[in-house]
C-alpha cells in the first residue's frame, strides 16, 4: 500500500522527502536517457506532437488505400528480386494480385487505384534476368 501524507505536513515537503528517499535508494540511477540532451528542446510547441510521435513509432500510414497499395507493390517488387526460387516469386505475385483485385473491388475513398494485376510471367522474366546478373 502506498504511504499517505501525514496530517500537518505540506504536500511540497512530503513529496520532496519521498524523492530524497528514492534518490538514496537509487531509484533514479541508470535511467534510460540519463546524461543525454532532451529531444525537441528549443523547438516550437506543437499541440499534435504526441500524434506525430505515435505515427512514427507505430509506423502508421496515413495514405489513402490506393497509394498505400502502390507503396506496398514497390516494396514487394524490390523484395521479389532477392527471392531464391521461381516458386517463391510466383507465390508472392499471386498474393499481390489478390490484394490488388481486393482493393480495386472494395476501396471507395481516396483516388482510384488504376492498377491492374501483375503479369506473373513478366515479373518472373525480370527476376530471372536480375538473378543471372547477380550470378545466381
Amino acid at each position: 500500500m502506498t504511504e499517505r501524507k501525514p496530517l500537518g505536513a505540506s504536500w511540497e515537503s512530503w513529496v520532496e522527502a519521498r524523492i530524497r528517499v528514492a534518490q538514496d535508494q537509487g531509484a533514479f540511477d541508470n535511467l534510460p536517457g540519463a546524461g543525454k540532451p532532451l529531444t525537441d528542446l528549443g523547438q516550437e510547441h506543437d499541440p499534435l506532437w504526441w500524434v506525430k510521435q505515435l505515427i512514427k513509432r507505430e509506423q502508421i500510414s496515413m495514405l489513402p488505400p490506393a497509394l498505400e497499395l502502390r507503396r506496398k507493390i514497390e516494396k514487394e517488387l524490390a523484395t521479389i528480386e532477392t527471392l531464391p526460387d521461381e516458386t517463391a516469386v510466383r507465390r508472392r505475385i499471386s498474393a499481390l494480385n489478390a490484394e490488388i483485385a481486393k482493393v480495386n473491388a472494395t476501396v471507395l475513398e481516396g483516388p482510384p487505384t488504376q492498377l491492374g494485376v501483375l503479369d506473373a510471367d513478366q515479373v518472373v522474366a525480370r527476376w530471372r534476368s536480375r538473378a543471372t546478373d547477380r550470378g545466381a
